[in-house]
C-alpha cells in the first residue's frame, strides 16, 4: 500500500473523534457491528469508500480490514471537480477544508499504512478498477447530486459480494434530496433491500436483507440505551435504529410549605422572599 510523506504531513488528531466529520456513534456502532460479524462469520473481502472527507470513517473501517483485504478510498480531495454543479456542492461544503494531506494525516495517526486512495470523481471507479464481487462493505458518502449518487449506487452494486453491505449517508437530509431520489429508485426499481436505517445512514444489500437483519438484531441494542424500531416499506421489515439524546436536567420543584408560604403572602413580601431565595442561589453557585 502507499504510504505518505512525512514531510506534508500535519499534526495528527489525539483521538479519533477529533478528526472532523459527520459519522456518529450510532453508525461507528452499526460499521462495527456488521463488519465485525463479517468477520467473526468467516465472510471476507474489500472494503470500499466513495466520499472521504477527512477520515472519520475511513479509520474505522481500517480497523476491520483482515490479512489480505483492502480498503480503497475514492475522494476529490483538493482536486477540481469536473462539472459545474459538482464544483459549486464542493465550494460551498468542503473546500476550505478538504485536503488529501490532512485524511492522510488523519488516518495513519491511527494506522501504519495508508488505504488505496484514488483521488478522484467517483464516477472513474465505473470503470473496472474495482473488481466484481470483491468487496463485503461500501460507504457512499461523496457527490449529494442525484445523477452522482446513482452512478455511486451502481458501482456499488458491482463491487458488492452476495451478501454484502452498501451504507449511503444523507439519504433523508433536507438539503439532500438527490440522495433520497437515488436511493429510494434503487429500492424500488434496482433490486436494493433496505435493512437498517439510523438517521444519518441508509443501509441496504443486494443479497438477505433478513440474514442481515438477524445479524444486526442478535445485539441488544435497547440494554446499551438504543431505540430499535421496525417498519414496513412495500412489504419488506425494516430496521429503524437511533440513540436518543439524554433528558435535559429538570430543576427541583418546590416543597409544598414553600409553595403555599408563596401563595399567602401578600405580594411586596413574596417579591422580597424571591429576591431573597436567588440571592442565596447565586452565593452557592459561586461557591
Amino acid at each position: 500500500m502507499p504510504v505518505a510523506d512525512p514531510a506534508t504531513v500535519r499534526p495528527a488528531p489525539l483521538t479519533r473523534d477529533a478528526i472532523p466529520g459527520w459519522f456518529f456513534q450510532v453508525d461507528q456502532e452499526a460499521f462495527g457491528h456488521f463488519l465485525a460479524a463479517q468477520t467473526a462469520a468467516g465472510r471476507t473481502g474489500d472494503i470500499l469508500e466513495l466520499g472521504a472527507y477527512l477520515g472519520r470513517s475511513a479509520v474505522l473501517l481500517g480497523d476491520h480490514l483482515q490479512p489480505g483485504e483492502r480498503l480503497t478510498v475514492c475522494d476529490l480531495f483538493d482536486s477540481e471537480a469536473g462539472d459545474a454543479e459538482n464544483a459549486a456542492e464542493m465550494a460551498m461544503s468542503y473546500r476550505k477544508t478538504l485536503t488529501r494531506t490532512a485524511f492522510e494525516a488523519n488516518y495513519l495517526a491511527f494506522h501504519p499504512e495508508l488505504p488505496e486512495i484514488v483521488q478522484a470523481p467517483t464516477s472513474v471507479l465505473a470503470d473496472g478498477r474495482i473488481p466484481a464481487g470483491s468487496c463485503r462493505f461500501v460507504h457512499i458518502d461523496a457527490s449529494h447530486l442525484y445523477e452522482h449518487v446513482a452512478g455511486d449506487i451502481e458501482v456499488a452494486r458491482a463491487a458488492l459480494a452476495d451478501e454484502g453491505l452498501v451504507a449511503l449517508d444523507d439519504y433523508r437530509s433536507e438539503h439532500t434530496p438527490g440522495v433520497s431520489a437515488a436511493v429510494w429508485q434503487a429500492v424500488f426499481t434496482g433490486g436494493l433491500q433496505p435493512v437498517l436505517l439510523t438517521p444519518m445512514k441508509f443501509y441496504g444489500t443486494w443479497g438477505d436483507a433478513e440474514a442481515a437483519q438477524r445479524t444486526l438484531l442478535a445485539r441488544d441494542w435497547r440494554a446499551e440505551g438504543y431505540a430499535v424500531d421496525e417498519d414496513t416499506i412495500a412489504g419488506a421489515r425494516v430496521v429503524r435504529l437511533n440513540r436518543p439524546a439524554a433528558p435535559a436536567p429538570s430543576t427541583a420543584p418546590r416543597s409544598a410549605p414553600r409553595r403555599l408560604a408563596l401563595d399567602l403572602l401578600p405580594p411586596i413580601a413574596t417579591r422580597a422572599v424571591r429576591r431573597a431565595l436567588r440571592t442565596a442561589r447565586a452565593v452557592r453557585g459561586r461557591g
